[in-house]
C-alpha cells in the first residue's frame, strides 16, 4: 500500500512539473494569428530648458528727455525672447554713476509662452543730475539692465 502511495505521489509531481503557466513561447502560436507582446522598450530623454534673447549684443536703450519733465529721461527697446517652456521675466537696473538720479525699468509683457515673444524693455531716469558729465558728451552709459528668467 505504501508503495502505491509513493508511486501516485511521484506521478502527480511529474504532471505538476510539466504543466507551466506563464509566458507564451513565440514558436508556439495560438490557433489564430494574433499580435503577441514580446518585449518592452523604455523611452528616456534629457530634460533641458532652452531660452535665448535674439541679437542680444545689438540691444540698447537710448534715453531721451521727456517732453513734460526736463529732469526725466525715457527709452525703450524691443527684445525677442525664444524658449521651449513658459516663463516669467524680471528686470533690474543698476546705475553706473555717470549721471545721478532715480532709475527704473519695466517689461511688457513679463510672462511669455514657449515659442517666440517680443518684450518691450523700458528704462526711466527721474530727477536726473546732469552735472556729472560735460555738456555735449554722446552715448554715455548711465546704467545697465539685467534680465532674469524663471519657469512658470
Amino acid at each position: 500500500m505504501m508503495k502505491g502511495f509513493v508511486t501516485t505521489a511521484a506521478v502527480l509531481a511529474m504532471l505538476a512539473g510539466s504543466v507551466q503557466a506563464g509566458e507564451i513561447k513565440t514558436h508556439e502560436w495560438p490557433c489564430q494569428f494574433v499580435a503577441l507582446e514580446i518585449t518592452t522598450i523604455p523611452v528616456v530623454m534629457d530634460v533641458g530648458y532652452f531660452v535665448r534673447i535674439k541679437n542680444q549684443s545689438s540691444l540698447r536703450i537710448k534715453l531721451v528727455q521727456d517732453e513734460q519733465d526736463i529732469h526725466k529721461f525715457k527709452g525703450c527697446t524691443d527684445m525677442a525672447v525664444e524658449s521651449n517652456f513658459n516663463l516669467t521675466l524680471s528686470a533690474s537696473i543698476t546705475k553706473t554713476g555717470a549721471i545721478d538720479g532715480s532709475y527704473s525699468v519695466t517689461l511688457d509683457p513679463t510672462d511669455c509662452n514657449s515659442g517666440s515673444t517680443t518684450v518691450k524693455v523700458c528704462a526711466t531716469l527721474s530727477n536726473a543730475n546732469l552735472t556729472g558729465q560735460p555738456a555735449g558728451t554722446k552715448d554715455v552709459q548711465v546704467a545697465t539692465v539685467k534680465i532674469k528668467v524663471k519657469p512658470l
